[in-house]
C-alpha cells in the first residue's frame, strides 16, 4: 500500500499545480496617434472606409488576370511551401499536446526452455534433464509526468502560437503572390501595348516615307528631308526588339509564378488586350482594421505570444518534476491461464526528481527565452510601423499617379491633334519635314507615356493592396 500521506501530497500537487512564467496579455500598443485618428496620415478622397473585398484583383474586371491569380494561388511552389510549413507547425503542436498525456506500452513474450542434463555435470546416473517448458508473459507499462508547474502547458501554448503564425505566413505569401501576378500581368500588357504603338507608328512613318520619296522624285523634297524621315522610321523600328524580349520575360515570369514551365502561357497570352481599368474608389479600412488584417502583423504578434510562452516553459525546469509510473504483468505456463488474477503482479511508483544543482543552466535558458521575447516584441513594433509606412506611402503614390494619368491623357489628346494637323499640312506641302518629325515624335512620346502611366497606376493599385495586406485567405 502506498503511504496515505504521500498519496495526499500527490493529490494536492495535482490540484494546486500552477503555471510559471509571464502570462500573455496581447501585443504592445504601437502607433497610438494613427489609431486614434482612425485614418492614415495621407489618406485622401480616393479611399473609402468600407470593408475591402477579399479578391481585390477582381475589381479590375479582367478574366484572364483572375484565372492567372487563381492558378498561382493553387499551384505556386511558394504557396505549397508555406502550406507544408503550416502542416509542420501543426504537427509540432499535436506532438506537444501528446506529451502532456500518459504513455502506455505493452509487450508479450513466449518463452520455451529446457533445463540442462545434470548427469553430464555430476557423473551420476540420476537421469536426464527436464523436458521443454513453455512460459508466457504479458506486461503493461504506463507513465505520466504530472505538469505541476505548467512547463508542458507553456510548451503547448508556444506551439499553438507558432502554428497560428505559420497560418498568417501562408496568408502573407498569398498576398505577396497575388500582387506579384497582377504586376507581372500589367507589365506584359503594357509592353504589348507599347509594341503595338511602335508597329502602328512605323506603319504611319512608312507611308510618310513613301510620300517623301515621291516628292523627292518630283524634286519637291530634298535628299536631306528623305534621310530625316528614313532615320525617324528606323529609330521607331529599333524599339521593337527590346520590347519583344521584355514580353518574353513577362510571359516566363507569369508562368513561373503560376507554377508552370516557361513558355506554357505564351499561346494563351500572346494576343494583346487593353490594360485593365482601376476602380474609381479604393476600398480602404481604417488603420486599426488594417493591423488586424495584415498577415505579417498577425504573424509577428503570434511569434511574440510564442516567445512569451517559452519563458514559462524554461522556468518550469527550476522546479521538481513528478512522474507516476505503473506496471501490470501476467505470467503463466498456459496461454489460457495468463490473465488469471493469481498470475498477475502490479507496481505503482511515484517518482520525484529535482535538478537542484545545474550550475546556472536553467537560468541561462530563461535569460535566452526572455531575450527572445524582447526581440519578438521589438520585431512586432517594427513590423507595425513599417506596415503603416508602406500603406501610407502606397496610398500617396497611388493618389498622385491617378492625377498624373489624367494629365498624361490630356497631353496625349493634344499631341495627337497636333500631329494630325501637321501631317495634313506636310502632305499639302505647307509644313516642313522637321515640323512633321517634331509633331510625330511628340505624339509618339505622349502615347508611350500615357500607356506607361496607366500601367504604373495599375501597379501602384496592386502595391497598395499588398501594403494593406488585402486579398488573403485562410
Amino acid at each position: 500500500m502506498i503511504d496515505r500521506t504521500l498519496m495526499s501530497a500527490l493529490v494536492l500537487s495535482l490540484l494546486a499545480g500552477c503555471t510559471v512564467g509571464p502570462d500573455y496579455h496581447g501585443a504592445p500598443s504601437v502607433a497610438d496617434k494613427t489609431l486614434a485618428a482612425g485614418k492614415l496620415p495621407h489618406a485622401d478622397s480616393q479611399a473609402a472606409s468600407t470593408p475591402p473585398a477579399a479578391d481585390w484583383w477582381r475589381g479590375l474586371g479582367d478574366e484572364q488576370l483572375n484565372a492567372l491569380v487563381q492558378a498561382a494561388l493553387k499551384d505556386s511552389p511558394d504557396i505549397q511551401s508555406a502550406l507544408a510549413r503550416l502542416r509542420q507547425s501543426r504537427a509540432g503542436l499535436h506532438s506537444q499536446q501528446a506529451d502532456g498525456m500518459p504513455k502506455l506500452s505493452a509487450n508479450a513474450t513466449s518463452l520455451r526452455m529446457r533445463s540442462p542434463d545434470l548427469s553430464t555435470l555430476t557423473g551420476s546416473d540420476s537421469g536426464g534433464g527436464r523436458g521443454p517448458v513453455q512460459f508466457y508473459l504479458a506486461d503493461f507499462d504506463a507513465s505520466w509526468e504530472v505538469d505541476m508547474f505548467g512547463g508542458t502547458r507553456r510548451a503547448i501554448e508556444a506551439a499553438s502560437a507558432s502554428a497560428d503564425a505559420s497560418m498568417a505566413d501562408l496568408a502573407d505569401a498569398q498576398v505577396q503572390l497575388a500582387a506579384e501576378v497582377v504586376q507581372a500581368y500589367v507589365d506584359l500588357r503594357d509592353r504589348q501595348a507599347r509594341l503595338a504603338l511602335v508597329d502602328a507608328t512605323a506603319d504611319l512613318e512608312s507611308q510618310v516615307l513613301d510620300l517623301t520619296q515621291q516628292r523627292r522624285e518630283r524634286g519637291v523634297a530634298s535628299q536631306l528631308q528623305l534621310e530625316q524621315v528614313t532615320t525617324q522610321l528606323q529609330t521607331t523600328q529599333a524599339q521593337r526588339l527590346p520590347l519583344q524580349a521584355q514580353i518574353v520575360e513577362s510571359l516566363d515570369e507569369l508562368a513561373v509564378l503560376c507554377g508552370q514551365e516557361p513558355g506554357e502561357l505564351d499561346a494563351r497570352l500572346a494576343k494583346p488586350t487593353d490594360l485593365p481599368q482601376v476602380p474609381a474608389v479604393v476600398p480602404l479600412a481604417d488603420p486599426a482594421a488594417m493591423l488586424k488584417a495584415r498577415p505579417d502583423i498577425r504573424a509577428a504578434e503570434r511569434q511574440l505570444a510564442s516567445s512569451n510562452a517559452q519563458i514559462g516553459e524554461k522556468k518550469a525546469d527550476w522546479f521538481p518534476k513528478l512522474s507516476l509510473m505503473g506496471d501490470l504483468g501476467f505470467s503463466a505456463a498456459e496461454p489460457s491461464h495468463l490473465f488469471r488474477k493469481d498470475n498477475g503482479t502490479w507496481l505503482l511508483l511515484p517518482r520525484l526528481t529535482w535538478n537542484a544543482l545545474d550550475f546556472g543552466r536553467v537560468a541561462a535558458s530563461v535569460d535566452s527565452a526572455e531575450a527572445g521575447r524582447d526581440e519578438a516584441q521589438a520585431h512586432y513594433r517594427s513590423v507595425v510601423l513599417q506596415a503603416l509606412r508602406d500603406a501610407d506611402t502606397s496610398l500617396t503614390r497611388y493618389g498622385h499617379q491617378r492625377e498624373n494619368v489624367v494629365l498624361l491623357r490630356e497631353i496625349e489628346a493634344s499631341s495627337g491633334r497636333a500631329a494630325s494637323l501637321t501631317r495634313e499640312r506636310y502632305k499639302a506641302g505647307t509644313a516642313s519635314t522637321l515640323d512633321w518629325l517634331d509633331a510625330e515624335r511628340t505624339r509618339f512620346d505622349a502615347e508611350q507615356n500615357r500607356i506607361s502611366g496607366d500601367a504604373q497606376l495599375l501597379k501602384d493599385f496592386a502595391a497598395l493592396h499588398k501594403a494593406l495586406g488585402l486579398g488573403w485567405r485562410v
